[in-house]
């Protein structure tokens, strides 16, 4: 969960009273002269995903083994782009059956895997519910890396704030 609150730290430009240890690696990079060119999720094996930190400081090129979910929050932090290996692709591939239902509100809470089609409704399912829970159901979102779902769930948070 410490990764996706990394992520999610950065999107939404929270500044923390101290470094968080992307932002520290960021401060060393950049102190350092090097910096980051891409991220790329390299390989998936036994269900894990793996991928690489691209560095470079102008002379030389550098990859560094990565989790993906760190990888993710370093290039979060330097605008890097994030690629994936098609053969990754393929294999973690999930396709979306048109007739599907949409996701309801409660479905913040289930496993994000689970494919959805059709994203929800602008506000609307969100409008009976009050801020404390729109905030529980935000960490769970969160938490379970439905990220689609967190953004819209803060969307509304911030709509009525």
């Amino acid at each position: 969960m410490f990764e996706a609150q990394a992520i999610a730290i950065e999107i939404e430009k929270i500044v923390p009273n101290r470094p968080m240890t992307h932002d520290l690696f960021k401060s060393f990079a950049s102190n350092f002269g090097f910096n980051i060119d891409y991220i790329l999720i390299s390989d998936m094996r036994e269900g894990v995903f793996y991928a690489k930190i691209v560095c470079k400081d102008g002379r030389k090129v550098v990859e560094i083994d990565a989790r993906p979910s760190d990888a993710i929050a370093i290039a979060v932090r330097f605008e890097a782009p994030i690629y994936c290996e098609q053969k990754v692709m393929s294999e973690a591939a999930i396709e979306f059956n048109e007739n599907e239902e949409e996701v309801s509100p409660d479905a913040a809470s289930s496993s994000p895997s689970k494919p959805v089609s059709k994203p929800a409704k602008s506000n609307e399912p969100w409008k009976d519910y009050s801020l404390d829970k729109l905030n529980e159901m935000l960490d769970k979102a969160i938490t379970n890396e439905n990220y689609e779902q967190a953004a819209r769930i803060r969307d509304e948070i911030n709509r009525r704030n």
